[in-house]
């Protein structure tokens, strides 16, 4: 009996014999279940109409013309949609020589003549039913077998894949004695991108640096993805490709197989550089993803998979350490500095739980009276064994390992338990600025978290001014507008830090709710220059056209504090006042008045 099922999808047959007259009976039989026929009388045309019909299954006779049954058969059986059509075998041969045969050309089913033809239908919607149960079973293994080796967001080739076709790689590379790289991919500051823009747009980030990673690397590098055929590590014959895989999160690989020179390698990670760097287009978001690359070249930077890995790995984070936006080339320095970094790494998480930072106090002086008015908290490392560590060398650890989130946070108490402390000594208020990272900047709940503090250490906002770096607020500047703004409602002051040095638009800067620029110190070393004199003019002028203080940090000479002077530049800060100082000597600072030769500030 046809049933409701196979009525939505009517089965298609091709009958191939060269007798007309079991085609007949067998098209009757077959018609009256409800199924299409399509006929063919000899080997060839079964192929050219298997090929055009596409049917569901294939009734073959084993005696033809052109071709036999068998070859047709096996022919079939060779084609992609041939591969799992279940084919019913007919001949008038029962021996088990002649079944056999049958079997090994790839038949589902093997029947003599004569056929019983009331029994036809039957066995044929049984084969499609037990073809239907198949396929599907075949289409599950397919994608378990997909999630198992792809990704999928990117559908590019995930971890597992990755691993697998690295070791065929090196173990075919060894053979041949030839080379191969590795590249280790690192987007820069995705999280914060991810984090400002939100994760569904974050994907969509992911899937497009994707596709340019396939786009750039077609042009010129073959692309072999994983599949089962490839998975034969004998294969003398395969050409040099290129696989592209994501790791996960923002970590992407690529592999080059068969390189010829170091000069390929450089040509292609140059492309990506420029590929990955170009803005992408989220709706209302341009945002620029810039790659970290590390290279390890095969076999002198690792000659096993877990040594070239990690190599890479190590050459993505002295990349990203010497600025980010480049690419860098495994050597064994790297190693050292790796282990040194490392270390670093687990004596600040120890240097945090036992009291080894400090914060010390450097004073900005008003030019026009020469009073201390404010005060940047600066962080101190006292390293039990190395002494006093730069934040130069600490603060860029914090950054990339997370922990300045922590660092932060411990900044934010002391300042307030300092506070607290000079307030109880009767001194006059002042203003204590204090360094936020980018990091920090790109939390989503900064400004809840800021307003929650203050409430719990009862420190009244106008006490603080959040320094924020130029580049730090220019990426994603619409979205970052808002969130000063809510800092700004809070009653916080906000500085620039560094301004100079970054990408600011004017248009942009003009909508910042900021108070403060800051000329960085670079700039002020530079005063006896004409290109440095010029930048500081053009800082001042521009913080005064907007109606926003400004300080110069960074002097140490007479000279520096007087050409400032005479700019007008509004707050002053650097050796030539003092360095920065322990807490407990705040209170004499404050009482400090600061005097110059006004003669030599007016040029006169």
């Amino acid at each position: 009996m046809y049933t409701k099922e196979q009525s939505r999808h009517r089965a298609k047959i091709l009958v191939s014999d060269d007798d007309q007259n079991v085609r007949l009976l067998t098209r009757q039989c077959l018609e009256a279940e409800g199924m299409i026929v399509v006929e063919a009388s000899n080997g060839p045309d079964t192929i050219d109409v298997f090929v055009r019909e596409r049917p569901d299954l294939l009734f073959l006779d084993v005696e033809m013309p052109g071709m036999t049954g068998l070859e047709v058969c096996e022919r079939i059986r060779q084609m992609p949609q041939g591969e799992s059509i279940p084919i019913m075998i007919v001949t008038g041969s029962d021996d088990r020589k002649s079944i056999d045969q049958g079997f090994q050309a790839g038949a589902t089913q093997y029947k003599t003549k004569p056929v019983n033809w009331s029994l036809l239908g039957r066995d044929v919607q049984y084969m499609l039913r037990a073809s239907d149960a198949f396929n599907a079973l075949k289409r599950q293994e397919d994608r378990l077998r997909y999630l198992a080796y792809y990704d999928p967001l990117t559908s590019l080739p995930n971890r597992r894949s990755f691993n697998e076709q690295l070791s065929r790689i090196l173990k075919r590379s060894q053979r041949r004695n030839s080379n191969a790289a590795l590249m280790f991919i690192d987007l820069d500051h995705f999280k914060r991108i991810n984090d400002s823009i939100g994760h569904g747009r974050g994907d969509r980030l992911l899937v497009e640096i994707a596709k340019r990673l396939t786009l750039e690397l077609r042009e010129d590098d073959a692309i072999n993805y994983f599949a089962e055929k490839d998975t034969e590590d004998d294969d003398e014959d395969a050409a040099g490709s290129t696989e592209i895989a994501r790791l996960g999160g923002d970590e992407f690989t690529v592999v080059l197989s068969d390189i010829q020179d170091i000069h390929h390698v450089e040509r292609v990670a140059k492309r990506i550089l420029d590929s990955l760097s170009e803005p992408i287009a989220l709706q209302s978001h341009n945002p620029v993803v810039t790659p970290s690359i590390g290279i390890a070249i095969f076999p002198q930077d690792g000659k096993d998979p877990d040594t070239l890995v990690r190599n890479a790995d190590t050459a993505m984070y002295v990349a990203k350490a010497e600025g980010r936006a480049c690419f860098r080339f495994y050597n064994e320095e790297m190693n050292s500095r790796a282990v040194e970094q490392l270390k670093m790494e687990e004596e600040l998480r120890d240097a945090m739980r036992n009291n080894q930072l400090e914060l010390r106090y450097q004073p900005q002086v008003d030019c026009r009276t020469g009073e201390v008015v404010s005060m940047e908290a600066l962080v101190r490392w006292k390293h039990p064994v190395r002494g006093m560590v730069s934040p130069l060398e600490f603060i860029p650890v914090a950054e990339r390992t997370g922990q300045i989130i922590e660092l932060g946070e411990w900044v934010m108490a002391e300042v307030a338990r300092h506070c607290l402390y000079w307030d109880s000594l009767g001194l006059k208020s002042f203003r204590i600025c204090v360094n936020i990272s980018p990091i920090q900047f790109n939390q989503g709940n900064l400004p809840e978290w800021i307003r929650d503090f203050l409430e719990k250490a009862n420190l009244a906002p106008e006490r603080l001014e959040l320094e924020l770096t130029e580049s730090a607020i220019m990426n994603d500047a619409k979205t970052n507008i808002a969130k000063l703004q809510q800092l700004k409602d809070i009653g916080l002051k906000l500085a620039v830090d560094d301004f100079g040095t970054g990408y600011s638009s004017l248009s942009y800067l003009k909508r910042f709710p900021i108070d403060t620029l800051k000329i960085d110190q670079s700039f002020v070393a530079d005063l006896d220059t004409p290109d440095g004199a010029a930048i500081v003019d053009a800082i001042i002028a521009l913080a005064k056209t907007l109606n926003l203080r400004v300080i110069a940090e960074g002097i140490e000479e007479e000279h520096q504090l007087h050409y400032l002077l005479a700019k007008e530049c509004d707050l002053l800060q650097g050796y030539y006042f003092a360095r920065p100082i322990y807490p407990e000597d705040v209170p004499a600072m404050l009482r400090q008045v600061f005097h110059w030769d006004k003669a030599k500030s007016t040029g006169n």
